[in-house]
C-alpha cells in the first residue's frame, strides 16, 4: 500500500519543504531507481502548495541527480550518480589552486592505501591492459602531447580488479574534478614524458607484485603533480 506524501513542516522555506516532503515520500515508499512518482498537479493538492512550486521543486531534485521528468511521460526516481556533485566539485574550484592541492592529497591517500589489494588480485590481463595504455602515453609524450583520456583509463583499470564500484567512481570523482578544475586556472602537464615514466614504473612494480615499490611510485607520481600546483601558485602570487 503506497504511504500518503508528509505534510508540510514549517519554517522552512517553501522550496526545501517540498524538497523534503518529495524525498520522504520516496523513503517512505521504498521507490528505486526508475519508480514513478504521482503526478504534478496530485503533489499539488496532496501538498496544498501550487503546481509551479512543486515544479520547482522537482527542478531542485533534478539538479542533484534524485529524480528525472521525462516529458509527457511523468516524474521519475533517477538512477545514482555522482555526475551532480564532480560538476559542482569542479566549479566551486576553478580558481583555487590550493583547494585542488587538497583534492589531489586525497586522491593520493586512497589510491597508495589500496595499491597493495590490487596487487593481489590483479590479472595478467589486466597488466597487459595498463601496458598497453601506458604505450600510448609514451607515444603521445614523444610528440610533447597530453593524454588525459589515457590517464584516467590507467586509474580505472589499476583498480577495476578489486571489483568495487563505489571505489571506481570516487577514484573517477577525484580524477576528473582535479582535471576540470585544473583547466580553469590553466593547470598544464609541463612535461608528458615525465608524467608517462611514472605511470609505467607504477605499472611495473605492480607487474612485479611489489607492494612497497608500487606504493613508492604513486607517492613520487602525485608529489610530482603537486609541484606543478606549486610552481603556479608561486606564479600566480
Amino acid at each position: 500500500m503506497t504511504t500518503s506524501i508528509r505534510p508540510l513542516k514549517r519554517p522552512q522555506s517553501l522550496h526545501v519543504s517540498v524538497q523534503e516532503s518529495l524525498k520522504a515520500y520516496i523513503n517512505d515508499n521504498g521507490l528505486k531507481p526508475g519508480s514513478a512518482l504521482p503526478p504534478e498537479g496530485e503533489l499539488a493538492h496532496q501538498l496544498g502548495i501550487s503546481r509551479n512550486s512543486v515544479r520547482e521543486a522537482i527542478k531542485a531534485l533534478e539538479s542533484v541527480g534524485i529524480l528525472e521528468t521525462r516529458r509527457g511521460i511523468g516524474i521519475f526516481v533517477s538512477d545514482f550518480s555522482f555526475a551532480p556533485l564532480l560538476d559542482n566539485l569542479a566549479f566551486g574550484m576553478r580558481g583555487s589552486l590550493e583547494d585542488i592541492d587538497d583534492l589531489l592529497e586525497i586522491r593520493q591517500a586512497l589510491e597508495v592505501a589500496l595499491i597493495g589489494k590490487t596487487i593481489r588480485l590483479i590479472s595478467d590481463e589486466d597488466i597487459a591492459e595498463l601496458r598497453a595504455v601506458t604505450a600510448r602515453m609514451r607515444s603521445m609524450a614523444e610528440q610533447g602531447k597530453g593524454f588525459p583520456e589515457e590517464d584516467q583509463q590507467f586509474h580505472q583499470l589499476l583498480f577495476r580488479c578489486q571489483n568495487n564500484r563505489m571505489l571506481v567512481k570516487l577514484i573517477d570523482i577525484f580524477w576528473m574534478a582535479f582535471y576540470k578544475a585544473s583547466n580553469f586556472v590553466n593547470l598544464e602537464n609541463v612535461d608528458p614524458l615525465e608524467t608517462w615514466r611514472d605511470h609505467h614504473d607504477i605499472v611495473e612494480a605492480v607487474a612485479a607484485r611489489d607492494a612497497e615499490a608500487a606504493r613508492q611510485r604513486l607517492d613520487h607520481h602525485y608529489h610530482g603533480i603537486s609541484r606543478t600546483i606549486t610552481k603556479n601558485k608561486e606564479t600566480q602570487s
